[in-house]
Formats: C-alpha cells, sequence, structure tokens
C-alpha cells in the first residue's frame, strides 16, 4: 500500500520562501524574517545596508506563486 502525500499550495510556497532566504548569502544570518499570506510574502526586520534590502527583495522575485513581495525591512547600520 502505498501512502500520498498532498502538500497545500501556500505551504509549499512558504517552504520555496524559506529555502532561498536562509541560502541568500547576503542575508541568511541576518535579523530577517517573513510571513506568507495567499501569495503574498512580507518581509520584516533588519539589515545593515540597503543593498542587502533590495537583494532579499530580488531572491524572491525568483519563485514562481509569489504575486507580490512587501519589503518592510529596516536598514540598521553601526
Amino acid at each position: 500500500m502505498s501512502v500520498n502525500y498532498i502538500v497545500h499550495e501556500a505551504h509549499d510556497l512558504n517552504h520555496r520562501v524559506h529555502f532561498v532566504l536562509s541560502r541568500d548569502p547576503y542575508i541568511g544570518r541576518r535579523d530577517v524574517r517573513y510571513e506568507v499570506i495567499d501569495q503574498d510574502v512580507f518581509l520584516s526586520g533588519s539589515v545593515t545596508s540597503y543593498y542587502q534590502k533590495q537583494m532579499a527583495q530580488e531572491s524572491l522575485r525568483k519563485i514562481d506563486g509569489i504575486s507580490r513581495i512587501v519589503n518592510e525591512l529596516s536598514v540598521v547600520t553601526g
């Protein structure tokens, strides 16, 4: 008897976002949080440069299924 698993689309999207952000060299160990609501991704937390803020957003653009990215990351210097 085989077992079939069904992965809900929202769970799959959440997993893909986590995978991409955790492996991004610019933000992998920063204070970056995310929330997936429907097909929208909300970024929050802090990074140390505007470049890191932009790279967090750009890395998510590669993921199919995201309709909107809301980048609410704060840039905190020194």
